[in-house]
């Protein structure tokens, strides 16, 4: 599985309800809907600044991370942001890979 870094930030009616229930029952939701999405939830954090909470998941697949994204933010509470985290192991295998890639507007030799 991929491990998935989401990052969200509460609306004000999304604050609203985190005041009604709390940190802790937000956090089991969430943790019970990655469970049933087939993942697991590694870490959650609350935060100060721009970006509320961050969750580090193993997400199946891209498709379940995205429905992820798609359902909280068709809710309208909280605005979410999903990154995809590499192992340094998968930074190795990338670094081994041949790309053919010129950069924008240089001369083909």
């Amino acid at each position: 599985m991929t491990r998935y870094l989401i990052e969200g930030t509460y609306t004000a009616e999304g604050a609203k309800g985190l005041l009604k229930q709390g940190g802790t029952s937000r956090r089991k939701q969430i943790q019970k809907m990655i469970e049933d999405l087939g993942g697991t939830m590694e870490t959650f954090y609350w935060a100060f600044g721009d970006t509320d909470l961050f969750v580090i998941a193993e997400l199946p697949d891209a498709a379940t991370a995205a429905s992820i994204g798609l359902t909280v933010a068709g809710a309208g509470a909280v605005r979410t942001r999903t990154v995809v985290l590499l192992t340094a192991e998968e930074i190795d295998q990338a670094r081994g890979k041949t790309v053919d890639y010129q950069v924008p507007g240089a001369i083909a030799s």
